[in-house]
Formats: structure tokens, C-alpha cells, sequence
């Protein structure tokens, strides 16, 4: 079996995803429903390799390999020889589903199938599938390139071989594998979002200014970014759908999505991604 890597989703985190994967050396196979999205996305690790010339850390010749290594692809039959595919689509279940029950019956029968949702249970993703011991959750970090972590959640399912082999991997790609078990948010968005959610809630209370909320939690809490500013980074749609995720989960109230948030989602201000979210861009 080839050492071929898979990705579905080449937005963001796919494309990401699939040029760190090119760069340990494995041959990517990188999937979307439509060829512009993957020119998009070609063209974003291209940019971003590029940075990496520019600075001397990368050779041209090196990027040209690197890229080289990434075939793209409208059809998900093209993963059959994947020995591991990572799943990068929208963060809903529904749609996340449909990917897994098809990869399913397309890969072979010990591939391992993993999903860089940020909060979505990877249980209920395995079960969909005929191969629940093989299923993980691989969660990176944006931007994927720049950040080291890789959280890596077992479903209830997920055998201590794929844990291993997953964790191996991760390694290999020179990322940081921190373990946790599946719960709603893992650990970074069941920290983090209520944070973000709670910051929300001090602007739409008047408490302060989004300037100074931001500029609290940067210059005392050495925060690299304020949390509004982390929220416009991040989306506010994904945002909503991981405090979604966490109020379902836990049914506990502190988890309620701030109606500010609510407010900006149904207006389409979704942050840097749409021109305007907490802030102008």
C-alpha cells in the first residue's frame, strides 16, 4: 500500500492540512466537489510555501517538490489507495456524515478515517461507518502550517492500535498529538469558545468597548489576540456551531450562545471571512 495521504475539503484547514502532509513527504490526494475551490486552494498553499522562500527556510526547487506531491481531485473514488484520509468539510454533522459513510465504502479496509472537526463527536461519526475502530478525530490548529498542536480524540470505538499509528503520524508530520476522549468541544473549544461567548456577552451588556475587552485579555492575560479579534479570526458561524455543540451536549446553560452572536451570524457578519464581523476589514 503507497504511503498516499488523503484530504476532503481543500477550504482552509484541507489545504493546510494537505501541505503539511506533502511537506513530511507522502503523496497528498486532495478532494472537493468543485475544481475552483480546489484552484483556491492550490493557490493558497502555493502563497504559503512561497512565504516560506521568501524568508530562506525553503528552496524553490523544494516548494515545486512539495507542490508536486498534492493531486487534486473532484472525485472521492480517487482516496480508494489513501492509507488515511482526514475529513476538512463544514463543521455539521449532517454533512460530515455523508463524507464518512461514503469514504467508507471507498477505502480500503485498513485505512484509517479521521475528522478535523473541532466538536463534533467522533463516536457518532464512527458508527456510521463499518469500521468504527478505525475512525479518530484529528483536530489541527489554524493556521495548520504555522500551528503545532494536533488534538487527537478517541470515540469510544477507536482501538489503541489506530491511537498509535494516529499519534505516529502526527509525529511524522512535525506537529505536537496531545490526547483527550470524545466529549462535546474536546478540550480547546470547551475552554476556549466560552471565553470567546463570555466576551461577547461583556460587549453586548456594555460593559466595555471591543477595543478594551480585547486589549484586557492581550496585555493581562498575554493573549496573542483579544477574543473578539480571535472570534472575527475564527468565524462567527463556526463559533455559533461549536457553542451550539456545547449547550446540546452538556445542557448546561452556561454554554447558551450570547444573542449578539446570534444577531451578527443572521446578519452575515461573520468576521474576517465576510469583510465585517466584532470588526471592519
Amino acid at each position: 500500500m503507497s504511503e498516499t495521504f488523503g484530504v476532503v475539503g481543500a477550504g482552509t484547514m484541507g489545504n493546510g492540512i494537505a501541505q503539511v502532509a506533502a511537506r513530511a513527504g507522502f503523496d497528498v490526494v486532495l478532494r472537493d466537489v468543485a475544481d475552483d475551490f480546489l484552484a483556491r486552494g492550490m493557490a493558497a498553499i502555493d502563497k504559503s510555501l512561497q512565504r516560506d522562500v521568501d524568508k530562506e527556510r525553503l528552496t524553490i526547487d523544494d516548494k515545486q517538490t512539495i507542490v508536486g506531491r498534492i493531486r487534486t481531485t473532484t472525485n472521492l473514488a480517487d482516496l480508494r489507495d489513501a492509507i488515511i484520509v482526514v475529513e476538512a468539510v463544514t463543521e455539521q454533522l449532517a454533512v460530515k456524515s455523508e463524507v464518512f459513510k461514503a469514504l467508507d465504502a471507498i477505502v480500503q479496509g485498513d485505512a484509517i478515517l479521521a475528522s478535523n472537526t473541532s466538536s463534533i463527536s467522533i463516536t457518532k461519526l464512527a458508527a456510521i461507518t463499518q469500521r468504527p475502530d478505525k475512525v479518530i478525530g484529528m483536530h489541527f490548529m489554524n493556521p495548520v502550517p504555522v500551528m503545532k498542536l494536533v488534538e487527537i480524540i478517541r470515540g469510544a470505538a477507536t482501538s489503541d492500535e489506530t491511537y498509535k499509528t494516529v499519534h505516529a503520524l502526527t509525529q511524522k508530520l512535525d506537529k505536537i498529538p496531545l490526547e483527550c476522549n470524545d466529549s462535546p468541544g474536546f478540550i480547546s473549544n470547551r475552554v476556549l469558545m466560552p471565553m470567546i461567548n463570555e466576551a461577547i456577552f461583556a460587549l453586548y451588556e456594555g460593559v466595555a468597548s471591543r477595543e478594551s475587552i480585547d486589549g484586557i485579555m492581550k496585555l493581562g492575560m498575554n493573549h496573542p489576540m483579544g477574543p473578539l479579534t480571535l472570534a472575527d479570526f475564527i468565524g462567527l458561524d463556526v463559533c455559533l456551531a461549536i457553542m451550539n455543540v456545547l449547550h446540546d451536549g452538556f445542557g448546561d446553560s452556561k454554554y447558551r450562545p450570547c444573542p449578539l452572536l446570534k444577531r451578527y451570524v443572521d446578519a452575515g457578519w461573520l468576521g474576517r471571512k465576510s469583510g465585517r464581523g466584532f470588526y471592519e476589514y
